[in-house]
């Protein structure tokens, strides 16, 4: 290195120097600057010193700079469960439409599953292979369900469902069916139901429609309501109709009125038949009287019988002697029979040994 107290020496050796040393002093003199003295040297800047061990710190920062990323790869894996122990559900669907490989599997609006792989089946079916973590595998169980819903707005989703959650576990590998609902798929139903719901509509409201016949009768009605009679004349079906009745109401107003005539007369007489039969002098009383005579008369007619319950008491005694007498009677009854048997065998046997006797009549005393 050069020593910087050491002035350099003018170059002064060569012409082409001296041409340039007298263009810059007439151009310095033209500008307005005093060129400077001849004996003056031109001063260089200093170079900077070199940094020691440039290339080790360089490969420094490098290497932390590629720490850095690494650590955040390494953080975004660990966020995204890369290194979280998971175990293997596989759901089996028609197809895969909407499916994309780092899909949630929710349950209950959480994600506890991701799907990892698609592929094909041999039976042309759609296999989703999902990992799901194990801490939370216990949500699924053996009667877990899992569907896959596409919607009309928004992406496709695949929920599980577990209605019974103390089943036994999901063991790890279970292959499962799931169930599709995809609300695009009735966009064609729809459309087809609003169309004949159309085609209905047009058919209700056109010229021979029955709804049209409906409201033309409506307005008929309609018609007759405001019409002289009024909504008796749209009852009746006409206004002769309306007149029969009237009249027949005003027959009937008559009846009424002759009705009343006749209940006040039905009570007149029958405030006179009260007086007839409970007045004073009525039939009640003469009822009454004719009552008592009769209950002194049965007083009579019972002391009557008490006299002659008496005179049948003593009838039976005098029966009972009578019976007494005509047992007597029977017996001497039947020794007056036994004679008369032999006097009759006598008569015969005196008609056998006398025929010339006509006169066969026996008198007994």
């Amino acid at each position: 290195m050069d020593d910087p107290a050491r002035p350099e020496e003018p170059t002064t050796g060569t012409p082409a120097a001296a041409n340039a040393a007298s263009a810059d002093a007439a151009h310095g003199t033209s500008d307005g600057i005093s060129p400077p003295p001849p004996g003056a040297a031109s001063v260089l800047p200093e170079p900077p010193p070199p940094v020691p061990h440039a290339e080790l710190k360089a490969t420094a920062l490098l290497m932390l700079l590629f720490g850095l990323v690494l650590g955040a790869v390494i953080y975004v894996l660990y966020a995204r469960g890369v290194f979280e122990p998971t175990q293997e559900l596989v759901l089996v669907s028609p197809d895969s439409e909407g499916v994309v490989v780092g899909m949630d599997l929710t349950f209950s609006g959480f994600p506890i599953g991701r799907v990892r792989r698609i592929e094909l089946s041999a039976e042309g079916n759609a296999r989703i292979i999902i990992d799901v973590p194990k801490k939370d595998a216990h949500w699924l169980r053996t009667s877990s369900v899992f569907t896959l819903v596409r919607g009309i707005v928004g992406s496709t989703a695949i929920k599980a469902y577990s209605g019974i959650l103390t089943d036994p576990p999901l063991p790890a590998g279970a292959v499962r069916q799931v169930l599709q609902g995809d609300a695009t798929a009735e966009i064609p139903q729809l459309l087809a139901a609003a169309k004949e719901a159309m085609q209905n509509v047009a058919r209700l409201t056109g010229d021979e429609s029955a709804l049209k016949a409906s409201l033309d009768n409506l307005q008929g009605l309609t018609g007759r309501l405001n019409g002289p009679q009024g909504a008796l004349g749209a009852l009746m079906g006409g206004e002769a109709e309306a007149k029969k009745l009237m009249l027949t109401i005003e027959r009937a107003n008559t009846l009424l009125a002759r009705l009343d005539g006749l209940v006040v007369r039905t009570d007149g007489l029958m405030a006179k038949a009260d007086d007839q039969v409970f007045g004073r002098e009525g039939v009640m009383q003469d009822t009454r009287a004719a009552a008592k005579q009769l209950n002194q008369m049965l007083g009579e007619a019972r002391a009557s019988l008490k006299r002659v319950d008496a005179v049948l008491a003593d009838a039976q005694v005098v029966a009972a002697n009578a019976k007494v007498a005509t047992a007597d009677l029977g017996t001497l009854r039947a020794e007056v029979e036994a004679s008369l048997r032999k006097v009759e065998q006598l008569v015969n046997e005196v008609n056998r040994r006398w025929p010339f006797a006509r006169d066969t009549e026996i008198k007994l005393p």
